[in-house]
């Protein structure tokens, strides 16, 4: 199996479903603690929304190689080594809660958005925090690696406010900062943040706050190198929009009782914005 280098792309495509078809096997790249998109279950597999986005991929993909069987493997990925999975081919699709930004696509491609989220923070209920202005000279936990940082200096809030950020190895180690006292609130998407307040000892003690920084959309992430591979994974997550199966998944994952998570319910109803992009499905975003 070739794998190709960046700079090697100039010349040379990548053949993804190639290297499918060689090897009878799909690569899924997973996120262990981004509930309810990427996690693990009680069993330690991975489970989730865009999982299950990744695995109606994979059967088209079965299909339009006219195999018999298609093997799913799944290899971890973190914040800091997603990107690097797919640009050295050791993962075909990236599944988890990833951010389709102009800076990213640099480096690789995302497929039609499958959610749209916003920056919020969390906090604890009795921290009287409840909005950015709030936060002046206090700690702020934001996960190593995501884009939830830029948009507070974007703003010009860390200076303003004598913000100190506190960088937290994954979602679960920001929510720990947080939880022991290391930071006065969590900065990242909304529907993380929910996720976690949800599957906390005691979600009663936390509270999801703030004005919305950002329009987060949520993408599956491969290659840049095969544009055919990519037109064939457009193709069929617009099928799975038109067909309505995406706002069946959404409503197993995002209101009804997570049998993965103890039966626990988001409770989370599809917001205008994600409804409405899901009228016209299109790559094409503004971050």
């Amino acid at each position: 199996m070739l794998v190709l280098s960046v700079a090697a792309t100039a010349v040379h495509a990548e053949d993804v479903l190639g290297r499918i078809r060689e090897k009878k096997t799909i690569t899924i790249a997973y996120r262990d603690a981004a509930f309810p998109f990427s996690f693990l279950d009680q069993d330690k597999k991975p489970v989730g929304y865009s999982i299950d986005l990744c695995l109606k991929l994979a059967d088209a993909i079965k299909q339009q190689l006219k195999l018999p069987q298609l093997a799913i493997a799944y290899v971890p990925a973190t914040s800091d080594n997603r990107m690097d999975l797919i640009q050295n081919g050791k993962a075909d699709l990236e599944c988890g809660a990833t951010t389709n930004t102009a800076e990213r696509r640099k480096s690789v491609a995302f497929t039609i958005p499958h959610f749209v989220a916003g920056e919020r923070m969390l906090v604890k209920t009795d921290s009287n925090i409840k909005n950015w202005p709030d936060l002046r000279n206090k700690k702020v936990a934001v996960t190593k690696g995501t884009t939830n940082l830029k948009p507070l200096e974007g703003r010009g809030q860390v200076r303003a406010l004598n913000l100190k950020v506190v960088d937290g190895r994954d979602h679960n180690d920001s929510f720990h900062i947080l939880e022991t006292g290391g930071a006065d609130a969590f900065a990242t998407d909304d529907v993380l943040l929910y996720g976690l307040k949800a599957t906390a000892k005691n979600p009663s003690a936390y509270a999801v706050v703030g004005d919305p920084l950002t329009t987060e959309p949520y993408a599956i992430m491969l290659s840049k190198t095969d544009p055919a591979f990519k037109k064939f994974v457009d193709g069929e997550m617009s099928r799975i929009i038109h067909d309505y199966e995406i706002n069946k998944l959404y409503d197993k994952w995002f209101l009804k009782p997570i049998p993965a998570k103890d039966n626990f319910t988001l409770n989370m109803p599809m917001s205008y914005l994600f409804r409405d992009s899901l009228r016209f499905p299109t790559d094409q975003v503004g971050n």
